[in-house]
């Protein structure tokens, strides 16, 4: 499966016993006005439908909606990067992520030349890169990081929240949404802030104009 759209940088899907359980995408928000909500509808539509026809059944397939977290980048990119990659990690299934043949980390580790699904330049230049060579490297140093650190549980930040990021970043998207932030406080992490909110549509994160916040620097998660 594969998402269509120059909005596209990495993509990882998971399944379980069979069944695709939930979806993480990573993707850059290039400040086109509802690409990525109607991205997300259509892929949803899709899978659903597929789904539908070839099990011979009706009703909906997800449990819920997508949530989505603005990220922002340098550390808290390469963080929400290796979140993802370990899913499979976390759930049980495999002891590393190189393991899952669907992980994002072997698109990384192992760049495809056909049915590419990352755009691997772009990637090497979110990270400040010299070369891809570099960027391999520090990704699998991040996730071996990860693999011995002992923290390999559900992190609410990912999966929660309306943005992830450096203090003065959540104050500027607190300052996009304008009165739809009332109440949210910022909340202090281990690694960073975080902006908590039960129920977030990208709308109301970025109906407004993102020029405040800078969308060249607004990076997606997606989990379904």
């Amino acid at each position: 499966m594969a998402v269509s759209g120059k909005e596209k940088v990495r993509f990882e899907h998971s399944e379980l016993h069979g069944y695709l359980k939930h979806v993480h995408l990573l993707v850059v928000d290039t400040g086109k006005m509802d690409i990525i909500p109607k991205s997300m509808q259509l892929v949803a539509g899709r899978i659903g439908q597929e789904y539908n026809q070839r099990k011979n059944r009706k009703g909906t397939y997800w449990e819920d909606r997508y949530h989505a977290t603005a990220v922002e980048h340098g550390d808290h990119l390469a963080r929400c990067m290796v979140y993802i990659d370990t899913n499979m990690v976390r759930a049980g299934v495999v002891s590393h992520p190189s393991m899952w043949s669907f992980s994002g980390y072997n698109e990384i580790q192992e760049p495809r030349r056909k049915n590419i699904l990352i755009d691997y330049e772009r990637l090497q230049g979110l990270f400040g890169a010299g070369t891809y060579d570099q960027l391999k490297s520090s990704h699998r140093e991040w996730i071996e990081e990860y693999l011995v650190d002992g923290r390999k549980g559900r992190q609410g930040e990912w999966t929660d929240s309306v943005a992830v990021g450096s203090k003065v970043f959540l104050e500027k998207v607190k300052s996009v949404m304008g009165f739809k932030a009332k109440g949210r406080d910022i909340i202090k992490g281990d690694d960073g802030y975080h902006l908590q909110e039960e129920a977030a549509s990208y709308k109301v994160l970025f109906e407004a104009e993102k020029g405040d916040i800078g969308s060249e620097h607004l990076f997606l998660g997606h989990k379904q």
